[in-house]
């Protein structure tokens, strides 16, 4: 049986985790303002559900790898903050993740949104 409680307590939990990393991390506000203008075009040019599912996976991957990033980073300065070269090289890697699911969704993105751009013109 679920526990209402529980899951309320659950929720908050996560509200709180992701409202500290959005006051703490830059990258991830810069993030979401591109994920807010993206979604503003997909209204705009009137996108496909197919477009739209696309557009909301790469956003919410994003997201997704820039808050597993903020956790590694905290993480590995927890346990040996600046000491081993481990750390800067598991923070670099993160960031590598980061990019990589940054660049798919520019690509995607441009996939979408070019031939409505160039239709408008």
């Amino acid at each position: 049986m679920i526990n209402i409680k529980r899951l309320i307590k659950s929720f908050t939990y996560a509200f709180k985790g992701l409202k500290k990393i959005f006051r703490e991390e830059q990258n991830l506000r810069v993030q979401s303002i591109v994920a807010i203008i993206t979604i503003a075009l997909g209204f705009i040019f009137k996108i496909k559900a197919l477009e739209w599912c696309l557009i909301i996976l790469v956003i919410v991957l994003v997201i997704l790898m820039e808050t597993i990033n903020s956790a590694v980073e905290r993480l590995a300065d927890v346990l040996k903050p600046r000491i081993h070269e481990y750390v800067m090289e598991m923070k670099d890697i993160m960031a590598g993740a980061v990019m990589l699911s940054s660049i798919l969704a520019i690509i995607v993105g441009l996939i979408i949104f070019l031939p409505y751009f160039f239709h408008s013109l």
